[in-house]
């Protein structure tokens, strides 16, 4: 459905997922993403961690004058995407950035199996829960197959994960949070067959954070037992911890646990100062969620994961996780996403031109 002119949709409760259709995406929110991180190793043992994220970027809403446009130049929406790979044996990080208008359908989303793309970089679809992601460019490549051995969970309550206070500043948001991945590597001229597991987080919202919120720390970590932990903490301008900062625990057999601001507890240990963008970043960790008995120390798997691109920077990379769960020994790799620390965050804020459905009327799926 279109919503009226000059207006986006807004993340209400009432939303009900559906696979393979929510895969796809949702043109009548104003920001969107596909995002898929892992850690893989070769057969002799070389480890990586890889990202590969694609972007929609609303730029207005469409209505009844874009069915006949002017110009090719006319769009709704941006595309672009980052991709990177960190090679933990050598201890080096490589990234790269794509931006397209997709004038010429160079860029774009849901054309037969393929998800999204922007040039050769491309997402596909190949089955309920199974994607083949490609991206390359002269210093990097890959070609993966990535087959989900968990149902999605969906977080916060009623279709809906809620970042700051005020009807619509949520977001709808999913993940597969163990999905077995393997294929080709590269880096320059050397190849790598390699095997794994990624983390692929779906998210589709209309400016959902407030003014006085800076930045996030994400987590995803998936454990040798079989569970999984998504955790994030929203910070405010005063350094402080959001309230609405929130997780979710996934059984070995995939159900969900909702974590609350309450129920966790998030220290920084350790720092390292980005010589690119000044931002100093937080690279070890003390995570407790005492009514799952989990303690964990988590570390950078290398300390230079910063994305330093224009207008923002960001840390994004592999991690690696100690601790005891229930009195056991547990340890699990994953990824960490920190924002706000070596630039502002870009157009999450909540803005005029949005528009919310009455609260006696669900969400329609577009």
């Amino acid at each position: 459905m279109l919503w009226p002119a000059g207006a986006w949709e807004v993340a209400l409760p009432g939303w009900k997922y559906e696979f393979p259709r929510d895969h796809g995406n949702h043109p009548t929110f104003k920001t969107e993403w596909w995002y898929f991180t892992g850690n893989l190793a070769s057969a002799e043992g070389r480890e990586f961690g890889y990202q590969l994220t694609f972007f929609r970027q609303g730029v207005r809403p469409a209505d009844g004058a874009d069915i006949i446009p002017l110009s090719r130049f006319i769009t709704t929406e941006l595309k672009f995407a980052h991709f990177a790979v960190a090679d933990l044996t050598k201890k080096k990080f490589h990234f790269a950035d794509k931006f397209s208008r997709g004038a010429y359908g160079e860029a774009g989303f849901g054309e037969g199996k393929t998800l999204v793309w922007i040039k050769s970089w491309s997402c596909e679809l190949i089955g309920n829960h199974t994607f083949q992601l490609r991206a390359q460019t002269r210093e990097m490549e890959v070609d993966l197959t990535l087959e989900s051995s968990k149902p999605a969970v969906a977080h916060g309550a009623n279709g809906v994960s809620p970042k700051s206070e005020g009807q619509g500043r949520a977001s709808h948001y999913y993940s597969l949070t163990r999905l077995k991945t393997k294929g080709l590597l590269r880096l320059n001229a050397e190849s790598h067959q390699v095997e794994g597991l990624s983390w692929f987080d779906h998210e589709w919202a209309t400016n959902q954070l407030a003014a006085h919120q800076k930045g996030w720390d994400w987590f995803s970590l998936q454990f040798d037992d079989g569970t999984e932990l998504m955790l994030f903490q929203i910070r405010t301008a005063s350094g402080a911890r959001d309230e609405f900062s929130s997780g979710t625990f996934v059984t070995s057999d995939g159900t969900p646990q909702a974590i609350t601001f309450r129920d966790f507890e998030l220290k920084p240990l350790e720092s390292w100062q980005s010589k690119q963008s000044g931002g100093k970043y937080p690279i070890r960790w003390t995570i407790v969620i005492p009514k799952l008995n989990l303690h964990l120390e988590v570390r950078a798997a290398i300390e230079d994961q910063e994305l330093h691109l224009q207008p923002i920077s960001y840390w994004e990379g592999a991690i690696r996780a100690v601790g005891s769960r229930s009195g056991k020994p547990v340890q699990g790799k994953g990824y960490l996403e920190m924002t706000g620390y070596g630039s502002a965050i870009v157009g999450m804020q909540q803005s005029p031109g949005v528009i919310s459905k009455p609260d006696s009327e669900p969400t329609k799926t577009p």
